[in-house]
């Protein structure tokens, strides 16, 4: 995807295009984006805090899924209480 149909998307998703969003989010997870899915999370994309969590877990980073259950994610609580349950 080039950099110009990218900000169209975003731009599509910014007026509430739910299908952008969704486009955004699966490409941002694909390249293991988190400043795009932490955005598109902040502007209140579940999908978004989901595929966080997600890759949060993979890599083992605590400090993302305990800034995500301090957000309100019990997923990243779940996730964040096992890595830190097999050390």
């Amino acid at each position: 995807m080039s950099d110009d149909d990218l900000r169209k998307l975003r731009a599509q998703a910014a007026d509430g295009d739910q299908d952008a969003v969704d486009q955004l989010v699966e490409l941002a997870g694909e390249r293991g984006d988190f400043d795009e899915l932490r955005r598109l999370a902040d502007e209140g994309s579940s999908d978004a805090v989901d595929v966080l969590v997600e890759l949060a877990g993979e890599r083992g980073d605590k400090d993302e899924l305990r800034r995500l259950a301090e957000a309100g994610s019990s997923d990243a609580a779940d996730v964040l209480a096992e890595l830190e349950d097999s050390e």
